[in-house]
Parts: structure tokens; C-alpha cells; sequence
């Protein structure tokens, strides 16, 4: 068994007098069994096939999350070590974890083997270990035995208890999901082009096969980000995700991606008790899903529920602290804490939000605004400008009519922060 630290009762893993000093120092051990899933690697000596390996990983994760007493990682920060030569020491001390998962992939014609094993930090065993060479039609099936024997290897009395078996709808084309993972792929770079490329395979993948929820509702919340990142027209881009979404929930009622997906078109549509209910049930599904943590964050923060977000972007922070968005959960926490009127720590979250991601539109949003109020002039005109730069149809009248703020006090809070930065 893994040894419990002492965590606090933050969800966020952090004591309270550290609540904004999200470092990348060792992170203290959940008081539930914490596990990282390392990127699967590909042995197939062709780097096109990585996707492949990448998914089987990332179903992985998916299925050991859904267990509630579980601390899993997310894909994310898990994924930071792919293809580097890194101890598993260090692994475990920088994501807070006691059991690492890896293993590697080989896929050859219609076959495919897959090796994995659990080690135990603590101690440098291997707790179990397993290989698996079948047919790619029976992938699915391999990958729901590889996920009970981690279970059943790490706390084999709840595993007898909850009769654990993944729900996981898995879609009838193996070329749907190849087109998922690789969406995927680009979706999880956070960039405008990559978004684009998302959607068209996403889009591909539901003409293959139009019941694929996850399809579905991967391809709504790419609408949704691109609107708020300002890539996209709100109207537009929501309509497109409602319909995506609400075939997600048709499809697979029981996908976080589904409720994660509606939670961010009702977000938009500005039913903002719809939005929150969804995030807080696509979180029941799935406790780890820091993306839906970071959007619930979002979805507070617009709410005016300011300390509520905060907490919720550091849990999102938590559960993924190596994560290409985690420059966006830096941005939701630096929108609660404007929202507070703490504008020096608004400022340092941005900043933070900006270091990992210059191009990050949302945190150049709250950086020029924090400024403007807190009076430092010439920090909110260099802001500003680079806001211009990233968003370059930023207006008052877009800020107004386009970003869901629930109250007006909030709107206008908001607005006055970037007239007093200098924006028209």
C-alpha cells in the first residue's frame, strides 16, 4: 500500500497560507491512492503511429478515473515526460504521486501488443506487470484488463467491492477513433490552427460514425474554447457546439466530454445555473477531469462566485500541474481573483498564464484589466498592446456583448479595468 501524507482538506492539495504559491516543488501525497499513467510508448519505429500509443494511454486514464477513490492524473501533465529519459522519482515527487503506470505499444498490421506495468515509488517494485498481444479488434477489451489489474493490483478489497467494469462505449469503427485520438493530438496544443485541424478530423470521425459521443462532444468544447479564446464568432461557434453536444449526451449520457461540452454551450447561451449543473456532473463522473475543473472555474467566475472559481482552477491546477492548459486555469484563477479585487495577484496569475503560454488570449485579457485598475499605467498600455496583438478584434463593445458575465456590476467591473487601460 501506498504511504498517505497529511493533505489538508483544500481540495487543491495545498494549505491555505499557500493557497496563490502554486510552485513546481515536490507536491504533498492525497489521502487516496495517487496514480500517474505515463505516455505508453510506441515501438512500432514509425513516430505517425504515436497517436495510437497516445490513446491507449489516454483510454487508460479515462477508466481509472472514473473511480472515485482513486487520485489520477490527467493526461496532461502525465504527458509532459513523453519521449524523456526522467527518473521515476522525480515523476512521482512532481506530480504528487505514489504509483506510476507505463508500458509501450506495438502495432504491426492487424495486430497489436501492448506491455504495461504498475511500479511502486516508495519502495522501486513493480507491483504487477502484464503483456497483451491480440488482434486490434479486441484493443478495447485489452484495454479494460489492463485498467481492473492496475485496480485490482493497488486495493484489491474495493475493487471486489465496486465490481469495477468501464461503461465505456467504445465506437464500432477503429477508424473513428484513430480520428478522435488524433484530433486529440492537436486539440490538447492549444493553438488557433490546431483547433481548426481538431474540428475537421473530429467532423471526419463523426461521418464514420455519427453515435461516437465523445466525438461529439470533444468537437463542441473545441467550439466553445475557440469562441472565448475570440478565434471564433460567439453565435456561431455556439450554435455549432449545441448541436455536437447535445448529440454527445444522445450518444453516451454517461461521457464527461458530453456534460463538459453542454456545460460550455450553456456557459455561452448564458444559462448559468444549466452551465454550472452540467460541470458538476460531468465532475461526478469523472472526479480527475481537470478540464472540467478549469471550465467550472470559468463558469463560477462569470457567475460571480469568485472564491468558488479560485478553487476550482487550483484543484484543476492539482490535478494536472504539467499541462499545456494549465496557462488557462492560470487565467481563470487570475479572472476570480480581479473579480475579488485582489489586482496584484490577478496580475501575477496572468503574468504566470502568459510565461507558459504567450498567445493565451484570456490571461492577456485579465493582465491589461488588473492594470488599468490597480492604476499601473504603464504596465496596462504594454499589455494592452500585446492583447491587441493576440486578439486583434478586442473591443468594449466586444467584451461587452460577447463574454458571458452573468452580472452587471461584473460587466461593468470589467470594462472600466480596460478603459482605464486605454481600450475603446
Amino acid at each position: 500500500m501506498q504511504p498517505t501524507g497529511a493533505e489538508p482538506a483544500d481540495a487543491g492539495g495545498l494549505p491555505p497560507d499557500q493557497a496563490h504559491e502554486w510552485s513546481r516543488a515536490a507536491l504533498p501525497l492525497p489521502d487516496r491512492p495517487a496514480i500517474a499513467v505515463l505516455p505508453f510508448v510506441n515501438m512500432s519505429g514509425d513516430s505517425e503511429q504515436d497517436y495510437f500509443s497516445d490513446g491507449i494511454s489516454e483510454d487508460i486514464i479515462t477508466a481509472l478515473s472514473k473511480l472515485r477513490w482513486f487520485f489520477v492524473i490527467a493526461r496532461n501533465s502525465s504527458f509532459i515526460y513523453k519521449g524523456k529519459a526522467v527518473h521515476m522519482k522525480q515523476i512521482a515527487e512532481e506530480l504528487g504521486v505514489g504509483y506510476v503506470v507505463e508500458g509501450s505499444v506495438r502495432k504491426g498490421g492487424d495486430r497489436v501488443r501492448i506491455t504495461a506495468q504498475l511500479n511502486d515509488v516508495a519502495t522501486g517494485s513493480h507491483i504487477w506487470a502484464e503483456r497483451y498481444d491480440r488482434s486490434l479488434a479486441d484493443v478495447f477489451a485489452v484495454q479494460d484488463e489492463i485498467t481492473e489489474a492496475i485496480v485490482a493490483a493497488i486495493e484489491p478489497q474495493l475493487y471486489a467491492a465496486e465490481n469495477f467494469r468501464a461503461k465505456r462505449k467504445p465506437p464500432e469503427s477503429m477508424d473513428a477513433w484513430d480520428l478522435v485520438m488524433r484530433a486529440l493530438s492537436h486539440y490538447w496544443r492549444v493553438t488557433r490552427q490546431d483547433n481548426v485541424v481538431a474540428q475537421a478530423l473530429l467532423e471526419k470521425a463523426i461521418a464514420i460514425d455519427p453515435s461516437y459521443g465523445q466525438a461529439h462532444g470533444v468537437l463542441a468544447t473545441s467550439h466553445t474554447f475557440g469562441a472565448h479564446m475570440g478565434w471564433e464568432d460567439v453565435a456561431a461557434a455556439t450554435a455549432v457546439a449545441e448541436r455536437a453536444a447535445l448529440a454527445a449526451i444522445l450518444a453516451d449520457s454517461e461521457d464527461p466530454w458530453a456534460h463538459q461540452a453542454l456545460g460550455s454551450v450553456y456557459l455561452f447561451k448564458r444559462c448559468f445555473d444549466d452551465s454550472l449543473a452540467e460541470f458538476e456532473l460531468a465532475l461526478r463522473l469523472n472526479p480527475n477531469f481537470s478540464l472540467a475543473q478549469g471550465y467550472y472555474g470559468l463558469a463560477l467566475s462569470y457567475s460571480g462566485r469568485w472564491e468558488e472559481a479560485d478553487a476550482a482552477a487550483r484543484r484543476a491546477l492539482r490535478l494536472s500541474p504539467r499541462d499545456p492548459f494549465s496557462a488557462v486555469y492560470y487565467g481563470i484563477a487570475a479572472y476570480a481573483q480581479f473579480s475579488g479585487r485582489n489586482y496584484d495577484e490577478a496580475i501575477r496569475l496572468s503574468r504566470e498564464g502568459i510565461r507558459q503560454r504567450s498567445d493565451f488570449v484570456g490571461a492577456h485579457r485579465v493582465l491589461t484589466a488588473a492594470a488599468g485598475m490597480a492604476g499601473q499605467t504603464d504596465i496596462a498600455g504594454v499589455a494592452l498592446q500585446e492583447l491587441r496583438r493576440a486578439q486583434p478584434n478586442i473591443s468594449l463593445a466586444w467584451i461587452a456583448g460577447q463574454m458571458p458575465i452573468k452580472l452587471d456590476a461584473e460587466r461593468e467591473h470589467y470594462l472600466e479595468g480596460f478603459r482605464r487601460a486605454g481600450l475603446d
